[in-house]
């Protein structure tokens, strides 16, 4: 479902909202607190914009809470129009660069840049993937750094940068995670933990993978000699990604922060996992029904560490 569909489709928030109560509630409604099916229809006249014109009553003695169709998922407590949020979501599931929160602004006539970023970190949060496959076959391993260019003025060195590991199955998924240190330790771990024990791993030269061969079949292109393929041994997929990731963060973003590093990560990721998905608009909509809400204060929380690079 493109955005062509989705505009035409979903024309107004009664429609968004029916959509969202089929999907979390295929046979009946239930208490979004208790569970119960116990539940009655409050219909009511939403006297400002920021209201939903029906909600529900739960009729079990020790709950009766009042709940919407999106009380208790990441659509709870916004005060934007779910049309645009529809719109929002067929916009970044297709982006291959994503896009920004000013170019979300813009294109859906959001009042303010804090509200449209809020919204796009929303989006984001549901596409986090954590309870992944192993990952098997031939798998490609590589590190990265992301951020700006090295500035001798500043004398920035590239370790001050946030390090990434990526793992990637040929012709399968990728993950992504940032890293402490791209230590031997560290890098072995993340092996260790996302493949399978038949795995064939290829990765570039460092010594930070010599040990990798004790626990996978493990092979090495030499990238300091200008060796990028030999056979079937390559890095070339997974460094493709760490493109695609850093054309998107200096073209669409300009920069990001380390604090929210993360759910760039998985937005990139969840884009290239599902890259075969006829219908990736209807699988985000349904995990943001699924996804628990995330307040604004919480993706805010300690400043500190929320500094740009």
């Amino acid at each position: 479902m493109n955005l062509i569909d989705v505009t035409s489709q979903f024309k107004t928030d009664e429609e968004c909202l029916a959509y969202l109560e089929k999907m979390r509630w295929p046979n009946r409604v239930r208490c979004a607190v208790c569970g119960s099916d116990k539940v009655s229809v409050i219909e009511r006249k939403s006297e400002t914009k920021n209201k939903r014109g029906k909600i529900y009553q739960c009729l079990e003695p020790t709950c009766k809470q009042q709940f919407s169709v999106t009380s208790g998922t990441i659509f709870h407590d916004s005060h934007l129009p779910l049309t645009k949020w529809f719109m929002a979501v067929a916009i970044i599931v297709d982006a291959k660069k994503s896009v920004s929160a000013n170019q979300l602004k813009r294109h859906l006539g959001i009042g303010s840049y804090r509200t449209a970023w809020y919204m796009a970190h929303r989006i984001r949060k549901a596409m986090e993937d954590t309870e992944g496959s192993l990952l098997t076959g031939t798998v490609e391993v590589d590190e990265t750094y992301i951020g700006g260019k090295y500035d001798p003025r500043r004398k920035r060195a590239r370790r001050e940068k946030p390090g990434v590991v990526g793992l990637i199955e040929r012709g399968g998924q990728v993950r992504t995670m940032r890293i402490s240190t791209p230590s031997k330790a560290v890098l072995v771990s993340k092996i260790l933990d996302h493949t399978t024990k038949d795995a064939q791993i290829y990765t570039d030269e460092s010594t930070a993978y010599k040990s990798v061969g004790q626990i996978r079949k493990h092979d090495t292109v030499n990238h300091i000699t200008e060796e990028w393929v030999r056979g079937d041994v390559h890095t070339n997929t997974i460094e493709n990604h760490w493109s695609l990731l850093k054309r998107g963060i200096i073209g669409s973003f300009h920069q990001v922060s380390v604090k929210h590093l993360d759910r760039y990560l998985s937005e990139f990721e969840y884009r290239t996992n599902n890259r075969k998905n006829s219908d990736l608009f209807i699988k985000t909509v349904a995990r943001m029904c699924g996804v628990k809400p995330m307040p604004y204060q919480n993706l805010i929380a300690d400043p500190e560490t929320n500094q740009p690079f």
